[in-house]
């Protein structure tokens, strides 16, 4: 029962911070776009939960439950939400380019697929220096129609090295459906061609997502590339806090299948139903009232100076 404690502790730290983004994003002092991960918390929580420390984590920019299941931070993740001094990168990156390479989170990128190629070559350095980390990429089904991610699984695979490649599924570029994008069926199918491994997951579970991850680093310690295509439901719309329901692009009772078998809330009522009521409700209130003052910190804070904006565009000496 441990190992599903820490799992839902990281799963409603995610889900907490979206919420209170939600709730104080309306007051537009956070002047970022928002790509929320509500509805794959269980995806980054199952995978880096396995892998540990080990893990060195490239994101797409559907960044934070990466960036929080990675780090556990919320004070430096709400300073670069509202663009203050203290934040990720100072407030000049925002929601969608986050980095705490210290925290083992290497960074996100607005552009899709880019990350994808940046995780190869770590991976490729990693198995070079023998430090036993692992580089994971979580990204999109969007992704795979470019061709960074082709090419980055073909190199990984001739070259074999320990790269997690993990595809977050919703089935939708933006709001364009893999059917009308898609010239094959089955994208597991076609890895099996290819020198790597290759798990299917849709069934929202947190727990499957996690010993799916633990069978993977076998594969990973053998400098074998894996790819872990995990399906999830985007809650809300593409980029932004809302719902989009009124843009007719999806169904709502495909969205109603996933919200009855939402990973943060059945865990939840798994754990209750095993006599841990108090300790969660504890762990509940630890987190809220961290990510509150998280907020609170970030909201008094001071703006970056106009400055910073030019830092750390070239490459400095001093």
């Amino acid at each position: 029962m441990e190992t599903k404690l820490k799992l839902y502790e990281k799963m409603f730290l995610i889900r907490a911070v979206e919420e209170k983004i939600i709730e104080h994003y309306p007051d537009d002092d956070m002047k970022t776009p928002m790509h929320m991960s509500m509805g794959s918390e269980f995806i980054s929580t199952g995978v880096l939960h396995a892998l540990g420390k080990r893990a060195q984590v490239f994101s797409s920019y559907r960044s934070h439950a990466p960036y929080l299941a990675r780090t556990g931070d919320t004070d430096k993740f709400f300073a670069e939400m509202y663009g203050r001094i203290g934040g990720t990168s100072d407030g000049k990156g925002g929601s969608m380019h986050l980095a705490d390479p210290d925290k083992g989170f290497m960074y996100s990128s607005g552009i899709v697929a880019s990350c994808i190629p940046v995780a190869v070559g770590a991976a490729y350095a990693n198995k070079v220096k023998g430090n036993g980390k692992i580089a994971v990429v979580f990204f999109g089904d969007g992704a795979t129609n470019e061709g960074n991610f082709w090419e980055s699984l073909n190199l990984a695979c001739l070259l074999q090295v320990p790269v997690l490649f993990v595809c977050e599924d919703n089935g939708l570029a933006v709001h364009t459906k893999r059917e009308d994008r898609n010239g094959y069926i089955s994208l597991t199918r076609i890895l099996r061609g290819f020198e790597c491994e290759a798990f299917k997951n849709f069934t929202g579970d947190v727990m499957y997502v996690y010993r799916q991850a633990l069978a993977s680093i076998k594969y990973l310690n053998e400098n074998r590339p894996v790819l872990m295509q995990v399906g999830y439901c985007r809650y809300l719309e593409h980029v932004g806090i809302n719902g989009d329901w009124h843009q007719e692009y999806r169904n709502p009772d495909e969205y109603q299948k996933w919200v009855e078998k939402d990973a943060v809330h059945k865990l939840r009522v798994e754990l209750i139903r095993r006599g841990m009521e108090e300790q969660i409700k504890r762990l509940e209130y630890k987190i809220e009232l961290r990510v509150d003052t998280s907020v609170v910190k970030a909201m008094q804070a001071k703006s970056a100076p106009p400055h910073i904006a030019y830092s750390g565009v070239y490459y400095e000496t001093d």
